[in-house]
């Protein structure tokens, strides 16, 4: 008779509640790595979509920079909805934002987005130094902290 598996194997979800939520480093890209993220428009709905998840849903973004074709964020805190329904509804505000510029679609990479864990401290602190980065090592700017279109929203502790 074939073994029955549950969706989630237990294990993991019992961790998940005995400690605090996990914070998921996510990434995303533009369709065909299109240059068309890096401006104040996106910039401001990112920031106010933010704001709104944490006091409606405590959902908090970390830190996070958003690249001409792809962001990088750290987020923790879901209980109702789904980190993919979330990304998704980003998404979405993110569009808005570039439909109102005259940017056409498809804006996204259709494989969704890359999601990971974080389990350590030493981890969070590896992957926002990587984040913070990424403008200069990309040659955007001299000095990281030049970019723009960076930030942190809310400071995230790991478990």
């Amino acid at each position: 008779m074939p073994v029955k598996y549950s969706a989630r194997p237990p294990r993991l979800q019992r961790i998940f509640e005995e400690l605090a939520p996990p914070i998921y480093f996510v990434t995303f890209c533009t369709d065909y790595r299109k240059p068309i993220l890096a401006n104040y428009h996106v910039f401001c709905r990112f920031v106010r979509f933010a704001e709104v998840a944490a006091c409606q849903h405590a959902v908090s973004v970390g830190v996070f920079v958003i690249m001409p074709d792809h962001i990088h964020l750290f987020v923790q805190g879901f209980q109702q909805q789904t980190l993919g329904m979330w990304i998704g509804t980003l998404k979405r505000i993110l569009s808005g934002a570039l439909v109102a510029r005259g940017v056409a679609q498809p804006h996204w990479q259709p494989n969704g987005f890359f999601d990971h864990v974080l389990r350590s401290t030493e981890s969070y602190n590896d992957k926002c130094h990587y984040v913070r980065q990424n403008p200069a090592r990309k040659g955007l700017v001299q000095q990281a902290d030049d970019w723009p279109f960076q930030g942190e929203i809310r400071r995230l502790t790991v478990g």
